[in-house]
């Protein structure tokens, strides 16, 4: 990696960085605590999210014809989501082990707390959950796939991307024939690299 790539790298991170302190300024007016992994607001809010609960029989009376009608193909999306959740965590546990490849854990990328809001009804709180799954997952599948590809085939593509993983930075460049074949003779003298 050259020292330019490295120091964009390194101001991404101290701007991601400085994001997540404005994050965290702007949650402290919402008055939650973390005790244990779990949420805790103060009794007050709690109370006033409480009151702000929309009845679910209210929440449905003002579902458009397109929610109701889309509401069933946005469901149908969990069977796709549950056999990639299947498969990816399958691969991974047979395949990373055998090539070195350190595993990624679930949870960082699965967080179910929305459930917890008392401002939420019902039905808005599995919908949350399954956005949270949905989304969750993906990110998840994104970081093995990431680590795949850093083991297996580590260089950029030719045109520029949307959406690349966090490893992609350290890939060889496109068309770097010379560094190619110099890490792959690296891996046949060290298979876990």
């Amino acid at each position: 990696m050259t020292d330019k790539v490295a120091s964009l790298i390194a101001k991404i991170k101290a701007l991601e960085d400085e994001l997540e302190d404005a994050f965290a300024e702007r949650r402290e007016r919402f008055e939650y605590k973390m005790e244990r992994k779990r949420v805790v607001f103060e009794r007050d809010v709690a109370q006033r999210h409480e009151r702000l609960k929309q009845k679910l029989m209210s929440y449905l009376g003002g579902a458009t014809i397109s929610v109701v009608l889309t509401a069933p193909v946005i469901y149908a999306m969990i069977i796709p989501f549950v056999l990639l959740d299947i498969f990816i965590t399958v691969y991974q546990a047979v395949c990373f082990p055998v090539y070195g490849i350190q595993k990624v854990k679930r949870s960082d990328y699965l967080t179910f707390d929305r459930k917890h809001l008392a401002y939420l009804n019902g039905l808005e709180k599995l919908n949350c959950v399954y956005c949270a799954y949905g989304n969750g997952l993906l990110a998840y599948a994104v970081e093995i796939a990431g680590r795949t590809e850093k083991r297996w085939c580590p260089i950029k593509h030719a045109r520029r991307m949307a959406g690349v993983h966090s490893y992609y930075a350290d890939f060889l460049e496109y068309g770097d024939a010379d560094g190619y074949r110099e890490k792959q003779s690296a891996k046949v003298r060290d298979p876990s690299s």
